[in-house]
Formats: structure tokens, C-alpha cells, sequence
């Protein structure tokens, strides 16, 4: 004989989820700005893979826009691109209130923080990852780059 089961009301079950995703963090909003699609789509699979919500962008023209509008919590941005050098993009967007403290994340195969660290002092950008990376290197500099917006 079987024992009885008490299932909860469905309300109740509603509820209990409710709480659960109220009390989880908010996941964090990446966006993306490169215009290879092949290396985009990698990038983001790892960090959906992350926990991360991930906004891509490959038209470096429209990423200060976006931005603005979507304020996201960091932004992974290519230096060599069509159309907006991520140099361009990285100014425009220093010079708009609502993104001016957004962390930036530069990455590039082609400039090199060796051959370009001054060219890469003088547009204000410290934070630099060589492609190709290893995709731990890149959670851990978004990591640490979002601890220490926290604490400012």
C-alpha cells in the first residue's frame, strides 16, 4: 500500500519560487563589442557557460548607444574593428554620463601590451586580455574587474 503524498497548493509553490529567485543575485550584464562573429559567438557561450547575461554587439558604431541604453555591468570591448576602432568606442563612451564608469576589458590579437602599452596608457586602458585567451583568464579578469567597481 502506498503512503499518501502531500503535495503543496500551487499557489504555495509559486511562492516558494518566488522567494528563491528573490533572494538569488541578479546575474550580470556582459556586453560584447567584436565584429568576428566566430570568436563572438565563443566568447558568449562561455559566459552564458558563467552565469552571465551576455549582450553582443558587432557593429562597433552602435556599442556607445547600446550601452547607454542597457547599461551593462562590464563590457568586453575589441580594439580593431570596422567602422569604430574599440580605441573610438572606449572614448565615446568615457564621455557619456551614464557609461562613463562602466568597467572596459579591451582585448586584441593585434595590438600587443609590449609593442602599444603607451598607446594603451594614453587611451586610459589597464585592463587588457591577448587573443586568443584562455577562457579562465577571461572569468577572471571580469571577476576582479566587478569587484572592484563594487567597492568604489
Amino acid at each position: 500500500m502506498r503512503n499518501a503524498i502531500d503535495y503543496p497548493s500551487s499557489g504555495e509553490v509559486g511562492m516558494d519560487l518566488l522567494k528563491k529567485q528573490a533572494t538569488k543575485p541578479l546575474k550580470k550584464r556582459i556586453m560584447v563589442v567584436d565584429d568576428d562573429k566566430e570568436f563572438l559567438e565563443e566568447l558568449k557561450e562561455t559566459l552564458l557557460l558563467s552565469g552571465y547575461e551576455v549582450k553582443e554587439v558587432r557593429d562597433s558604431t552602435k556599442a556607445t548607444g547600446l550601452a547607454a541604453e542597457i547599461k551593462p555591468d562590464l563590457i568586453l570591448l575589441d580594439l580593431r574593428m570596422q567602422g569604430m576602432t574599440g580605441f573610438e568606442v572606449a572614448n565615446k563612451l568615457r564621455a557619456i554620463p551614464e557609461t562613463k564608469k562602466i568597467p572596459i576589458l579591451v582585448m586584441s590579437g593585434y595590438f600587443t601590451e609590449e609593442k602599444d602599452g603607451s598607446l594603451l596608457s594614453f587611451f586610459n586602458m589597464q585592463n587588457y586580455l591577448q587573443k586568443p585567451f584562455n577562457p579562465l583568464d577571461v572569468i577572471y579578469q571580469i571577476e576582479r574587474l566587478l569587484k572592484e567597481a563594487r567597492e568604489q
